[in-house]
C-alpha cells in the first residue's frame, strides 16, 4: 500500500511541476504522508527529475 502512495506523489509532483508553488505545497504534503525511507527515495527522485527542471532546484531545500 505504502508504495503505491510514493508512486502517487511522484505522478502528482510531475503533474504541478509547470507551477513551483504547486509544487511545494505537494512536496510539503508528501514528507508529512510517506515514510522516512520513502522520503529518501523521493529525494534522490527529486534530484533527478530538478535537472530536467532547473526552476524547481530551489525546491530542494523543502526536502534536505
Amino acid at each position: 500500500m505504502s508504495r503505491m502512495i510514493y508512486d502517487y506523489t511522484k505522478e502528482v509532483l510531475e503533474r504541478v511541476s509547470f507551477n513551483t508553488e504547486l509544487f511545494i505545497k505537494e512536496l510539503k504534503k508528501a514528507i508529512r504522508n510517506l515514510l522516512p525511507y520513502e522520503i529518501d527515495h523521493l529525494r534522490k527522485w527529486l534530484l533527478s527529475f530538478t535537472n530536467e527542471k532547473p526552476e524547481l532546484k530551489g525546491c530542494l531545500a523543502v526536502i534536505a
